[in-house]
C-alpha cells in the first residue's frame, strides 16, 4: 500500500493547533478565550474528528489486513491437501487399472462370475479365484470411493477458502477507500490551517501550551503519577519494551507501518512488545479490547495508555507521566506528557501478573 506524508509544513500548524483545540473540550484550571474567533474554532475541532477517524480507519483496514493473512494461510493450506489428495487417488487409480488388465489377461471379464462358476469343472477353484477378486475389487472400490470422497470434501473446502478471502479482500478494499476519504478530508483541513496567519498561528500554540500544562498537571494529580522517583517500576519484558521504542523516537509515522523505518501508534507498541517477548493484538482496538486493563493510577512503564471512545490511539507509558508514541500523520515518534493526546480512555498491561523489577533506572529521556 502506498504511504502519504503530510507536508512538514502544512504539519507543523495543524499538528501544534490540533492538540489545543482538543483540550479546549477538557476541563483545565486555565481559562482563555478562543484567539481566533468561532470560524476557526469550528474547523480545528473538524480537524480532532478527522484525526480520529483516520485513526479509527487505520485501525479497521490493519485489522482487516491481519484477517487476510490468516484466511491467505488457510486457503494454501486446503490447496496442499487437496494436491496430496489428488496423488493419492492417481495412485489408486493406476492400480485399479493394474488389476483390470490382471483380470482381462486371465480372461475373468469374459464372462459374470456366475455364470463362469456354473461353467467350471472344479468349482473350488472358481469359489476361491471368485473370493481372491471380489476382496481385491472390494478395496479398490473402497478406496476410490473414499478418496473420491474425500476430493469432494477438499474441493468445497477450497471453494470455502476462496470465497471468504475474496470477501475479505473486498472488505479490505473498502476500508482502504474510507482511509484514503479520511485522509482526503484531512489534508483539506490542514490547507485552510495553513492559510491562516503567522499570528494566528503563535496565538494557537500559546493557547496550546498553556491549555495542555493545565490538562497534563490535572491528570497527574488526579492519578497520582507525579514525583520524581519512579513510582512503579516495570517488568523485565516491560523494560525491554520500553527501551525498544524509546530507540524509535524520531521516525515518522505512516498508515498501517510497524517498522523498521516507520510506525502507526499500535504498530508502534506491537512491535515494541514483540521485541520483548510477547505477543499482543495489532491495533489498538484489540490491544484495548484483548489485554487487562489496569487502573490509571497503577500505571507502570511498559503499560499501554489508550485514548478517544473509539480506542483509535494507543502510546506505550514510559514513566514520569511521559508516553511514547507515534501520534499522527505528517509527526515522528517522540516523547510526550500522557496528557498530551485528548480523551483518556484507559490503560492496559500487556505482561499482566509479571513480576516488577526489583532496581530500575529510568532511561536517558526520563532523566
Amino acid at each position: 500500500m502506498s504511504h502519504v506524508r503530510v507536508p512538514r509544513s502544512v504539519a507543523a500548524g495543524a499538528v501544534a493547533t490540533v492538540a489545543a483545540a482538543a483540550l479546549a473540550f477538557q476541563p483545565v484550571p486555565v481559562v482563555m478565550a478562543d484567539p481566533v474567533g468561532k470560524p476557526v474554532a469550528e474547523l480545528l475541532r473538524d480537524l480532532r474528528v478527522m484525526y480520529e477517524r483516520t485513526e479509527s480507519a487505520s485501525d479497521a483496514y490493519n485489522t482487516t489486513a491481519g484477517k487476510l493473512e490468516r484466511q491467505r494461510k488457510r486457503t494454501k493450506k486446503a490447496e496442499r491437501a487437496l494436491t496430496s489428495l489428488r496423488s493419492a487417488l492417481a495412485g489408486s487409480r493406476r492400480e485399479a487399472g493394474r488389476l483390470a488388465r490382471q483380470q482381462y489377461r486371465r480372461g475373468d471379464i469374459a464372462l459374470p462370475p456366475v455364470v463362469q462358476l456354473l461353467l467350471t469343472r472344479d468349482t473350488r477353484d472358481a469359489m476361491d479365484g471368485m473370493r481372491v477378486l471380489t476382496r481385491a475389487a472390494g478395496r479398490q472400490a473402497l478406496t476410490v470411493q473414499r478418496l473420491v470422497a474425500g476430493e469432494k470434501r477438499q474441493r468445497h473446502l477450497t471453494a470455502v477458502a476462496r470465497k471468504a478471502l475474496a470477501g475479505q479482500q473486498r472488505l479490505a478494499d473498502r476500508k482502504k477507500k474510507q482511509r484514503d476519504t479520511v485522509r482526503s478530508r484531512l489534508k483539506q483541513v490542514e490547507r485552510t490551517l495553513a492559510s491562516l496567519s503567522p499570528e494566528q498561528l503563535t496565538r494557537l500554540r500559546g493557547l496550546e501550551t498553556a491549555q495542555q500544562a493545565g490538562a497534563q498537571r490535572s491528570l497527574m494529580s488526579a492519578h497520582g503519577l507525579s514525583g520524581s522517583k519512579v513510582r512503579r517500576r516495570p517488568s523485565s519484558a516491560g523494560a525491554e519494551a520500553v527501551s525498544f521504542a524509546l530507540r524509535q523516537i524520531g521516525k515518522p509515522y505512516r498508515f498501517g507501518a510497524q517498522g523498521p523505518k516507520a510506525y502507526d501508534c499500535s504498530g508502534l507498541t506491537h512491535k515494541a512488545w514483540q521485541k520483548a517477548g510477547r505477543s499482543i493484538p495489532r491495533t489498538s482496538q484489540g490491544q484495548w479490547k484483548g489485554l487487562r486493563h489496569v487502573p490509571m493510577n497503577r500505571l507502570r512503564p511498559g503499560d499501554l495508555v489508550v485514548y478517544y471512545k473509539s480506542a483509535s490511539h494507543v502510546a506505550m507509558y514510559a514513566g514520569r507521566g511521559k508516553v511514547v508514541h507515534a501520534p499522527r500523520p505528517g509527526s515522528d515518534v517522540k516523547l510526550s506528557p500522557v496528557g498530551a493526546v485528548p480523551h483518556v480512555r484507559g490503560a492496559v498491561r500487556p505482561d499482566a501478573g509479571a513480576r516488577s523489577l526489583l532496581h530500575y533506572r529510568l532511561p536517558k529521556p526520563l532523566r
